[in-house]
C-alpha cells in the first residue's frame, strides 16, 4: 500500500482544501474538502483498502455528491439579480 491508503493523508488534504475554500470562496473547494473528509473517515474505519486509481474515483464520486448537495443548499437564489429595463438617460 502507498501513501494514498493512509486516512491522515486524506484528512490533511481535506484541511488544505477547506483552507483554500476560506481564501477563495465559491463552494468549489468545499465540495472537494468534504469528499476528502468522507474518504478519510471511511479509511479510518477500515472500510476501504483501495488502490490509488480506485481511491481517486471514490474521492471524485464523494466530491461530486458533496458539490451537488452544496449546490442544492446554497444554490442560485431567484430574484437576486436586478434587471434594468430603462437607461438613466432615457427621459419620458
Amino acid at each position: 500500500m502507498g501513501w494514498w491508503s493512509e486516512w491522515w493523508v486524506w484528512g490533511a488534504a481535506a484541511l488544505v482544501l477547506a483552507i483554500a475554500e476560506i481564501i477563495l470562496p465559491g463552494y468549489i473547494f468545499l465540495g472537494f474538502a468534504i469528499g476528502a473528509l468522507f474518504l478519510a473517515g471511511m479509511m479510518s474505519l477500515g472500510l476501504t483498502g483501495l488502490s490509488m486509481p480506485v481511491s481517486l474515483v471514490v474521492f471524485a464520486g464523494l466530491s461530486l455528491a458533496a458539490f451537488l448537495a452544496l449546490r442544492r443548499v446554497f444554490g442560485l437564489r431567484q430574484g437576486d439579480v436586478k434587471v434594468w429595463d430603462r437607461d438613466i438617460n432615457d427621459t419620458k
